[in-house]
């Protein structure tokens, strides 16, 4: 990797890192604020909801804010807008006797911020580094520092809680302030060469990726909302069975949680730093993760032993180790530079979607029973690892699937056409 770009990647990687723990460190904290504020599990809920539901929305039009107006001059003011949020949620916590609307409000804030801030990581990074190996080395150690927020989150949060219950909100705007610094002193974003094209024409371009590259964009989507899917789903039944079934709770109990997440991370880095520019390596290690957790996640429908259902969930965070750097590179490479920050955009609030519907969906199968739970998780599984082996078709020497395309207009009768030019 360019030795001249390591603080741009270092400061790069903060951002997944500081959006994940504003959001997960809150999870472990929920039965606390549910108490503290009285009011009923389904308030309480909205705290996550509403933020991910807000950056779903809004996460496609900071991409193409981004692609119109550069990805620092988007990522610096969602920053502070998480920042605003987090302190407005603590502020109120503190000073109010009835503080939910308003903690409710910063949260809004904040979904705001995350879709201006993490999904614009992965054009960044396609930016910044001009060879593929360093582009899929850059994508392992941001998708590494996602998952490692992850890890930190139910820990950290439990431990800042134990102290004043509303703290974590006051350390999400002291996280992005440092985030803000580095990115604004230390990323160097490349000069744009090309005025970016009018929203009519830049709307006609990305169709007409939609049209080309259909296939493998839909695949890689849905992949990504099965997996995150698969985290959120497992981890809420693991921390209820945790809570059930042990008395497991605060910091030894997000230790715990920890431990799947910990087994993905690492994956996550060592596939990073393996599949270079290696685009059927890629298409390969997503369809022997999505196997491979397929698999873990039937094998817990199963058993009923917590021990063994980590140990198997720390095989399905290994497989998911192998998948989502893989989709990342993908996506960032597969897509020219000036549609970038839309389409992986679009493909993060997928994602998103994905954390969305995990803990409720797990909650109604596991009323069924535990059975039920597992198996229909591992069909979503067992679907991720069909479309990964019939809709990815990478070459070895080629870019992603469908090729790379630069959208032009041309003239034509009575509407524009569009043209590819390769390179």
């Amino acid at each position: 990797m360019e030795s001249d770009k390591k603080w741009d990647l270092i400061s790069i990687a903060s951002i997944p890192l500081i959006m994940t723990l504003g959001n997960s460190m809150l999870i472990p904290v929920l039965p606390a604020i549910r108490t503290r504020l009285g009011i009923t599990s389904l308030q309480v809920s909205l705290l996550i909801t509403v933020y991910s539901a807000v950056a779903i929305v809004l996460i496609p039009v900071a991409g193409y804010l981004s692609d119109r107006y550069g990805r620092k001059a988007v990522i610096i003011p969602s920053l502070i807008a998480t920042a605003l949020g987090g302190l407005l949620s603590g502020l109120a916590s503190w000073w109010m006797p009835h503080p939910y609307a308003l903690i409710l409000g910063g949260r809004v804030l904040q979904g705001i911020g995350a879709a201006g801030s993490a999904p614009i990581v992965l054009p960044l990074i396609g930016d910044i580094f001009k060879r593929e190996s360093d582009v899929s080395q850059g994508l392992g150690i941001v998708e590494t520092s996602n998952t490692f927020g992850k890890v930190l989150s139910p820990i950290l949060g439990s431990f800042l809680a134990s102290f004043i219950w509303f703290l974590p909100f006051l350390f999400i705007p002291i996280f992005c302030s440092i985030s803000i610094l580095m990115v604004a002193f230390l990323v160097k974003s490349p000069e744009k060469k090309e005025e970016p094209p009018e929203f009519k024409q830049f709307l006609k371009s990305v169709k007409f990726i939609f049209t080309e590259k259909g296939r493998w964009l839909y695949a890689i989507f849905a992949i990504g909302v099965i997996c995150m899917f698969v985290i959120f789903g497992t981890l809420f039944y693991l921390s209820d069975e945790l809570e059930r079934l042990f008395n497991l709770k605060g910091v030894l109990k997000g230790a715990v949680l920890a431990i799947p997440l910990a087994a993905l991370c690492l994956a996550s880095f060592f596939t990073g730093k393996a599949i270079g520019k290696n685009k059927p390596l890629m298409k390969w290690l997503t369809f022997i993760g999505t196997v491979l957790l397929t698999a873990a996640v039937f094998g817990c429908g199963m058993i009923h032993s917590i021990p063994w259902i980590i140990a198997l969930l720390c095989l399905a965070g290994i497989g998911m180790g192998l998948i989502l750097p893989c989709l990342d590179a993908f996506i960032t490479e597969g897509i020219q530079k000036e549609q970038r920050g839309t389409i992986t955009s679009i493909y993060s609030s997928m994602r998103f979607i994905g954390v969305a519907l995990g803990p409720p969906v797990a909650s109604v199968l596991l009323g069924v029973s535990h059975h039920v739970m597992f198996y229909t998780i591992s069909g979503a599984c067992l679907l991720a690892a069909l479309i990964s082996l019939f809709a990815i078709h990478p070459h070895a020497n080629d870019k992603p699937p469908g090729g790379s395309g630069k959208y032009e207009p041309s003239e034509g009768k009575g509407h524009d056409k569009l043209k590819i030019r390769i390179g």
